[in-house]
């Protein structure tokens, strides 16, 4: 994008009205197109959806201060320049600001003449930095290991290569299923921190009373049955990266906690008094929308921020075109080789299957069903009866299928059902029905045979 001085967008956050409009009044007067924000959670809806050149924020303001908004705006717009503006001043924060990416540094009270010099040579880099980032972007992306080829997808890989060489937090979100632990794999084994330990953790699959102690560790008699010291995965974690799945199930106590680590790089083990230094990356995903949580007040809105600073979102399975069928066989040759089978071959007719079903479950799902296919196959094909039912009669896309309700009905409770892994409370809740009414649609409409 070329920029000039009437074209250029200029972002300007700060909390003291007076301020903001006297900034927005100077920069509109000469000549830049100006937008405004009170705070950084209203700063970033602006970028989320307006194209913006430069930011001018402020130092101090309440909840999330300006150097949580250069994070994410270098982290998630490298092209974007940024100026801090503020009124307390130090050697420490200029250092600060400048290292996580601002191009200059403006003490309040400042002239017209400064502020103008300041904004016409950050748009000045920015310009640089642009004709920088169009080269790169032409360059073929690395996939990481992971299968797929759509638009998509390689929208995951410019994203992972943006994250890999740096030490950001980054939030992969997705739904069930999608891969976001290949993704946060992938970014680790990829970067700096390739040789030090990779650990995941289901922070829903471990009881609230047991995960401060599993994190942080504890010493010996801090509870009952602590009968030794215990390092925390934080700390076997140190130099490398932990991976903090389904961080939306964690409680606002333990937010808290998450929350000094990032802040401060440090632990403080259950039990103990002094805090542990820990240099360990954090990648956490979820696959609900944190941001609501936020409005919702079940999610810290710092941590949020904290955790934000870089975005991966993993495309659903359906919205991955024909992705499917190179997952597919990429899933059948696994399957063959753990079970010690000679691979068998997908007839046309499957593969169309494939192509046109949903998959509530995505790549899981899909995953599952087909090492059920290798198990069950006996002959070199596998064939449109071989597959599940609720794969068998799939309404193509935009298509239109003759069939009663009840049939579609089915088809969407087993695809449901498929999508959790089996769970039916799960299932249950998804469909908006209680456990007892979906057993007795299952057992009024049974799976056919090859289900």
């Amino acid at each position: 994008m070329n920029i000039s001085k009437d074209k250029a967008a200029v972002l300007v956050v700060d909390d003291a009205p007076d301020t903001l409009e006297l900034l927005h009044r100077n920069l509109a007067s000469a000549g830049y197109q100006v937008y405004s924000a009170p705070g950084v959670a209203e700063a970033l809806e602006l970028l989320a959806t307006t194209p913006i050149d430069l930011v001018i924020t402020d130092l101090k303001m309440p909840k999330v201060g300006g150097l949580d908004l250069i994070r994410h705006v270098r982290a998630r717009f490298r092209d974007v320049g940024i100026i801090m503006v503020t009124g307390y001043a130090s050697i420490e924060s200029a250092v600060e600001a400048v290292k996580e990416g601002a191009e200059d540094y403006l003490q309040k009270p400042f002239t017209d003449a400064e502020l103008s010099c300041a904004v016409r040579d950050a748009l000045q880099k920015v310009r640089f930095r642009r004709a920088a980032l169009s080269e790169a972007e032409a360059a073929p992306v690395h996939s990481y290991g992971l299968v797929g080829e759509s638009e998509p997808m390689r929208a995951v890989y410019r994203a992972m290569n943006k994250a890999v060489p740096v030490s950001a937090t980054v939030l992969v979100t997705g739904e069930s299923g999608t891969g976001k632990e290949l993704v946060a794999r992938g970014i680790h084994y990829a970067g700096p921190r390739a040789r030090a330990p990779f650990l995941p953790i289901n922070c829903g699959g471990i009881p609230e009373s047991l995960l401060e102690s599993e994190l942080f560790g504890h010493v010996k008699g801090a509870f009952t049955g602590a009968a030794e010291s215990r390092a925390g995965f934080f700390q076997i974690a140190d130099g490398g990266t932990i991976f903090l799945d389904e961080i939306s199930e964690t409680s606002l106590a333990m937010q808290v906690k998450l929350l000094r680590v990032l802040q401060d790089g440090e632990v403080r083990m259950v039990g103990g008094r002094q805090p542990l230094h820990v240099d360990v990356r954090i990648i956490a995903a979820t696959n609900k929308d944190l941001l609501d949580l936020v409005r919702r007040q079940l999610f810290r809105e710092d941590l949020y921020f904290r955790v934000n600073v870089l975005s991966i979102d993993v495309p659903p399975l359906r919205d991955r075109d024909d992705d499917v069928l190179l997952l597919a066989q990429h899933c059948l040759g696994k399957a063959s080789e753990e079970l010690g089978k000679k691979a068998p071959r997908f007839s046309d007719a499957v593969l169309d299957a494939f192509r046109r079903y949903h998959w509530p479950g995505n790549v899981r799902e899909l995953e599952n069903v087909i090492h059920r296919l290798v198990v069950m196959s006996e002959g070199e094909t596998i064939d449109l009866p071989d597959l599940p039912s609720v794969m068998r009669f799939s309404v193509p896309r935009g298509g239109v299928r003759r069939c009663t309700l009840a049939d579609v009905e089915t088809e969407h409770i087993y695809g449901v059902l498929a999508s959790v892994g089996g769970n039916k409370t799960r299932a249950a809740e998804i469909l908006g029905i209680d456990r007892k009414t979906l057993r007795e649609k299952l057992k009024r409409n049974p799976p056919a045979a090859g289900s």
